[in-house]
């Protein structure tokens, strides 16, 4: 080679050597969470980010990072604001969720007149479709469950399926009872109960496994509709900073997720889970493909032990305070889920597996040592989902067979209204245990259960924080002893939720080479009082160095 061409080729390489240290985005100015151990106050507190090729480029004080701007480098002044990894969002029914949006809107319908005058509206609207979606809540007027009569007149021909906000329990009326055949002979399913007039005609109500007697007659949503359905779901959840979501899902949603990949159409991360029932079918798609890449990814299968607390069918030691008649049911045979569980666990496969009660808690985390006694060790990261309600010894085991508790803290300031009357006062001790799970050593990965709960992680956050009931009556928190911090919430939407996911190489916090995965919040959380982070907005989302969602502000981005 020649003397000029050796210079070409070093000065080549210098070029890209300096190119290669230009950002192409910086946000300073700010205030910069980077994860556990970040110092948020002091001269030491970072207040800018560089990003290269969607990935994290530094963190630091503004006069570095500005050394890392070129002429090219997109600018963004965060003015103040802070910065904080994407949020996760560990447990969603994301595809259910877009639909939902769609649907009739109960949520906080607060009287049987409001509930019945809605539905009667959305029937009038979408006259011979079915009426679906709902989340209501008869807590909101007192208890008492809604019935068909409510709705049958406003109604006749349109078949409706509304569900509890909690998914345990739904409502249909006359007409969809009639074309699913439910009838006064119709048998209670195992693991679901049909609630009944004195004369046993079915009310309408129809718990747990009861309800796939209707849902098996509802038109199944087109292609086209699901992928409508994840878009409107993307963009609820981007403009509330998720980044990542768990759908506890079905192969129809996996599918609709893989079109929009296909497509270059996903505009956030999913972890698409379905049900353990079909691990045999996962465990050859992924000998055949491998898990995914880190924009979707499978691998993880979903079940359920118990029903909820809110439907009275959460399995419990001792029966309910208001329904003395009952502990709650198993919804799966345990024989089976056992089996389910340890085979799925053997084929290398992740186990997510909802419970509620104390007792269906107790089970699952016994069915956890057992399968990792049988299976041999290896990094599984076993799953409990809600893990609502549980006895003081099992509050340790978690830590002690390295169990994550994947828990929802917007339940609680949400059914901390009425749980006492369910459960009582001593019971309520170790509900929700923020505090005693951290203290005992376990990890926490927190989620919303959308569409159970609002998809807002800030909202998570001001759960966890303060404890506060919805309604207001707890204004120094309901069972404070379980109160957590800013900054112990904050690591269970992120570092703990990549962790969960087996993501945590790449996502959970803003290190150099990790994705920039990032929110720009409008305050500070570490700096206001904590009863005001409800009020905080989501400014800026971005996945993998790219704005994918801006609300409008008077902060400037340059």
């Amino acid at each position: 080679m020649t003397r000029l061409g050796v210079l070409t080729m070093a000065l080549a390489a210098a070029a890209s050597a300096v190119h290669a240290q230009v950002a192409d985005i910086v946000l300073t100015g700010g205030r910069v969470w980077a994860g556990p151990g970040t110092p948020v106050t002091g001269p030491e507190a970072p207040s800018a980010v560089a990003v290269k090729d969607g990935r994290v480029m530094a963190v630091g004080q503004d006069a570095e990072i500005e050394r890392l701007a070129g002429r090219q480098t997109r600018r963004v002044a965060l003015a103040g604001r802070r910065v904080v990894p994407g949020f996760m969002d560990s447990h969603t029914h994301f595809l259910g969720g877009g639909f939902e949006l769609a649907g009739v809107q109960l949520r906080d319908a607060g009287t049987p007149r409001d509930f019945t005058r809605r539905i009667g509206e959305y029937a009038r609207r979408h006259a011979g479709q079915w009426v679906l979606g709902g989340t209501w809540d008869h807590e909101l007027w007192g208890g008492a469950l809604p019935r068909r009569d409510w709705i049958d007149s406003l109604t006749a021909r349109t078949p409706v399926l509304v569900s509890r906000l909690d998914g345990h329990m739904a409502l249909a009326n006359t007409r969809a009872l009639e074309l699913a055949g439910v009838t006064r002979e119709t048998a209670d399913p195992p693991g679901g109960t049909i609630v009944r007039y004195p004369d046993g005609r079915p009310t309408g109500i129809l718990k747990d496994a009861a309800q796939s007697l209707v849902e098996r007659v509802i038109p199944p949503p087109s292609d086209a509709e699901r992928d409508r359905a994840l878009r409107a779901a993307v963009d609820h959840a981007l403009a509330r900073g998720v980044t990542l979501v768990a759908d506890m899902g079905s192969w129809e949603g996996l599918a609709t997720y893989r079109r929009a990949q296909a497509r270059r159409e996903l505009g956030l991360r999913v972890y698409g889970v379905v049900p353990l029932a079909s691990w045999e079918r996962l465990a050859e798609l992924v000998a055949k493909e491998g898990r995914g890449d880190h924009r979707l990814f499978w691998g993880g299968v979903k079940a359920f032990v118990d029903g909820s607390l809110g439907s009275t069918t959460a399995w419990f030691y001792q029966p309910y305070q208001d329904a003395p008649e009952t502990s709650g049911l198993v919804v799966t045979d345990t024989t089976e889920l056992w089996r389910s569980i340890v085979s799925a666990d053997s084929a290398g496969l992740h186990v997510i597996v909802h419970a509620i009660g104390d007792r269906a808690n107790d089970w699952l985390l016994d069915t956890f040592r057992d399968a990792r006694s049988l299976n041999g060790a290896r990094d599984r990261r076993f799953r409990i989902e809600h893990a609502q309600h549980l006895t003081p010894a099992a509050i340790h085991r978690f830590a002690e067979l390295g169990v994550i508790a994947s828990m929802q803290p917007y339940h609680a300031i949400d059914d901390g209204r009425w749980a006492e009357k369910r459960i009582g006062p001593e019971r309520l001790k170790t509900t929700y245990a923020f505090r005693d799970l951290l203290d005992a050593g376990a990890r926490l990965a927190f989620g919303s259960d959308w569409t159970v709960a609002p998809i807002d992680p800030l909202l998570g956050i001001y759960a966890a924080v303060t404890r506060r009931t919805i309604d207001g009556a707890t204004p120094n928190g309901w069972v404070p002893a379980q109160k957590i911090t800013v900054g112990e919430a904050l690591t269970a939407y992120t570092t703990n939720n990549a962790f969960a996911n087996f993501l945590d190489h790449v996502l959970g916090t803003l290190e150099p080479g990790k994705y920039a995965d990032l929110v720009v919040l409008s305050e500070d959380l570490f700096a206001i009082d904590p009863v005001e982070i409800e009020k905080v907005k989501v400014d800026v989302t971005m996945v993998e160095g790219e704005v994918v969602y801006q609300r409008e502000t008077g902060k400037g981005n340059r």
